[in-house]
């Protein structure tokens, strides 16, 4: 099954932290552990040099270069080659330069962000994605602003579907009516059925891949739209849970009563844990940070560092991970 396919077909990718030592260098050989925990757990791909793994990785000559081919040579050796999607983000230079990298690197698609372009108008965005769209294909990304994106109009996300080179879209604004206003640009768009939907909405996975969206198409007819799949900085953390998750998402699509009652019961417990991880009451500071500490607690990091010294769990997090932790056993892996 080609890359494209899979990515259509659904199913979990993780948003891949960067692993560091006491000194602030990345550690290759805890890097590459996690990326085979990911993949061991059933992530059907891997999302890398995106906001989980830090924006920061830019700034240092080289980092996102190695970190892509450190994730790339882990899923060289599957059998199965998993989805492998790389983060651009910048200027136009910028962006074209990190897809050019992910393209030299053996990368299937690139997670384009509207981080660091600057203030640019809507069009210009969509000229942006066009340009990195002849480099890889493209899964255009609706960032929540509190992050370093930006809101976007219904207008804006039908002209990024009608563009050939998109081949999918992460849903993460944070917002109900701005994740419909996204989901209403691309049921009007000519290439609505040909766009893989994966949620970003770490606060309402659940509702996400559970919904049927029924919204006007092109000519005014009805349109369903589904999210197939989550491409989350969530689950960079207990992923064999989440792979489980959407093992009962399959189900209850299917019909199963059973599975729709667990998943409803559960959708509360992840976001209550998402709330914490993420940092929510303070404007989402510690989420890297965050997702460091449980991925500590998990074994599979040995410190919560980041790139910048200054990007710390806020005040009391720790505390409030170890309470998640010990709530919500069902969710862990």
């Amino acid at each position: 099954m080609s890359a494209l396919s899979r990515l259509r077909a659904g199913g979990v990718i993780p948003a891949h932290p960067l692993v560091l030592d006491e000194q602030r260098n990345p550690d290759w050989v805890a890097q590459r552990a996690l990326t085979e925990y990911y993949l061991d757990a059933g992530a059907i791909g891997l999302a890398v040099g995106v906001h989980s793994t830090q924006f920061e990785v830019r700034h240092q000559e080289g980092l996102l270069r190695q970190i892509l081919s450190e994730a790339a040579a882990v899923a060289d050796e599957r059998a199965e080659r998993p989805i492998l999607v790389a983060g651009a983000a910048g200027t136009l230079p910028e962006a074209l330069a990190d897809a050019a990298t992910a393209r030299d690197c053996g990368y299937d698609f690139v997670l384009l962000a509207p981080y660091g372009a600057g203030d640019v108008s809507e069009q210009e965005l969509v000229e942006r994605t066009r340009a990195i769209g002849e480099i890889l294909p493209v899964i255009s990304f609706y960032l929540q602003p509190d992050v370093g994106g930006r809101l976007l109009s219904e207008d804006y996300w039908r002209e990024i579907a009608d563009l050939d080179c998109v081949v999918g879209v992460k849903a993460a604004p944070f917002s109900r009516y701005r994740t419909l206003e996204m989901l209403r640009g691309v049921a009007t768009s000519s290439r609505a059925t040909q766009i893989a939907l994966y949620t970003g909405n770490d606060d309402s996975i659940v509702a996400d891949l559970l919904a049927d969206f029924h919204l006007p198409g092109r000519d005014g007819a009805m349109t369903h739209l589904r999210f197939v799949g989550g491409l989350l900085g969530q689950w960079a953390v207990w992923t064999r849970g989440a792979v489980r998750m959407m093992s009962l998402v399959h189900d209850a699509r299917a019909g199963d009563h059973a599975a729709q009652i667990r998943l409803l019961a559960m959708a509360s417990d992840l976001t209550e844990a998402n709330r914490v991880i993420f940092d929510a009451a303070n404007g989402f500071a510690g989420c890297i940070p965050g997702i460091h500490e449980v991925l500590r607690l998990q074994g599979l990091m040995a410190n919560t560092h980041c790139l910048n010294p200054r990007e710390t769990l806020s005040s009391g997090q720790r505390e409030a991970i170890a309470q998640v932790w010990d709530l919500y056993p069902a969710l862990r892996d």
